[in-house]
């Protein structure tokens, strides 16, 4: 579904596999899926944020990106819930998870009672949890991901900053063999899933930002330049760039969007707007495993 390469070539993200023209119209059947591509070194915490102010039906918002996976959240569409999605990918290229060898899939040490784990496949292969969260358009969702290296394997942990409780809450930790890789290949995306044909002619608008990584040698970086990319969709109606509230950068794609803020494979800046990581960091404390 999410067609996001795993890892990132000459810090370009693009789409794993080439857009569908409609056999009706000979038009692509999806917007283009836009992506921002963070500036920061190898770190074992990735916090981000992201708020949606236009959405339709079967769309992803890919908030915490990385090498070895993806954390966002979706919007199902009319008469369907709202959730996260937190993947970790398999070792290896293929894409039948049934194929995957037991010693190479990725592993469930722990999840939220309310998370609903499984495996995909067709994009890679790799474990995947799911959340109902019933996020609305203009509120603010606040996302970690914490990276803990054991020899040749990662664990990866998905955590959901709780505004009610005001505390987070760890939803789901898999493991899968990463070479020793901590997180590295920060990203975030919109992604149109529907791919009916009508789709590319409705808008999807996100703002995310206020990110930053906690790097290995401990200092936390804020994020404040992105790269704009895009798949290999022929469609220009995309835009990205630095929003004139401090701290955010923002992502168009699909029905009335003129690509007028930043070029597309360009870089987007914003000037720092904390010297320090939010108040929702310092009362982050990961739990075991």
């Amino acid at each position: 579904m999410y067609r996001i390469f795993r890892f990132l070539c000459l810090a370009l993200l693009c789409c794993r596999f080439g857009f569908q023209l409609n056999a009706d119209t000979n038009e692509p059947n999806a917007a283009r899926s836009v992506h921002l591509g963070w500036k920061a070194p190898q770190g074992d915490l990735f916090y981000n944020e992201v708020r949606v102010r236009e959405t339709t039906p079967q769309t992803y918002f890919c908030v915490c990106g990385f090498s070895h996976g993806y954390y966002g959240i979706q919007d199902l569409g009319p008469n369907r819930q709202r959730i996260i999605i937190f993947s970790v990918w398999d070792p290896g290229q293929q894409d039948d998870p049934k194929a995957v060898a037991e010693t190479n899939r990725v592993e469930l040490l722990y999840k939220d009672p309310a998370v609903r784990v499984g495996r995909f496949g067709g994009e890679g292969t790799g474990g995947q949890s799911f959340l109902d969260f019933p996020w609305k358009t203009n509120d603010i969702v606040r996302l970690l991901v914490q990276a803990k290296v054991d020899g040749n394997k990662t664990r990866y942990a998905g955590y959901l900053y709780d505004d009610a409780q005001s505390k987070w809450r760890h939803l789901v930790t898999f493991r899968t063999r990463a070479k020793g890789d901590a997180l590295q290949g920060y990203y975030s995306f919109v992604e149109d899933f529907r791919r009916d044909g009508h789709s590319p002619k409705e808008r999807r608008y996100a703002e995310f930002g206020r990110g930053w990584v906690r790097t290995l040698p401990g200092p936390w970086v804020e994020l404040t330049r992105a790269r704009f990319t895009g798949d290999s969709t022929p469609l220009m109606n995309i835009d990205a760039g630095a929003t004139t509230n401090s701290g955010w950068f923002f992502l168009k794609t699909g029905g009335v969007v003129t690509n007028s803020t930043t070029e597309l494979w360009k870089n987007a800046d914003r000037p720092s707007a904390d010297e320090k990581p939010p108040e929702y960091l310092s009362s982050f404390v990961p739990e075991d495993p």
